[in-house]
């Protein structure tokens, strides 16, 4: 197991409740519980600015999608390069979901 300085018994059953969600409306209830509308969104932004940079879009660009600050920009970009790789972890199958939605929509 990877050494991580955020672990202690609380996160870890806060990572494990989430690990119990099964599905987007169970997320929503238990988020919207937990954190605040703006944590939620914050979080959010936070991973579509990584989709975006891992996609090669300009900070721009992203700054004008998103409305994300280019500190948070480049923040997200730090993380994306220099973090844990848990971005990376979620990242290529959201991609990769959007690339086949994409498809079959052209198909239809």
């Amino acid at each position: 197991m990877k050494e991580n300085k955020l672990r202690n018994d609380e996160i870890e059953e806060f990572f494990e409740a989430v690990l119990m969600l099964s599905n987007t409306d169970e997320c929503y209830d238990f988020f919207t519980d937990i954190c605040t509308a703006r944590e939620i969104q914050s979080i959010a932004q936070r991973l579509h600015v990584a989709k975006l940079l891992k996609i090669r879009k300009t900070y721009s660009v992203i700054e004008e999608e998103t409305g994300a600050s280019t500190a948070t920009i480049s923040r997200v970009n730090r993380s994306l390069n220099y973090g844990s790789n848990g971005y990376d972890i979620v990242l290529d199958k959201l991609i990769e979901k959007d690339l086949k939605e994409e498809r079959e929509g052209k198909d239809k």
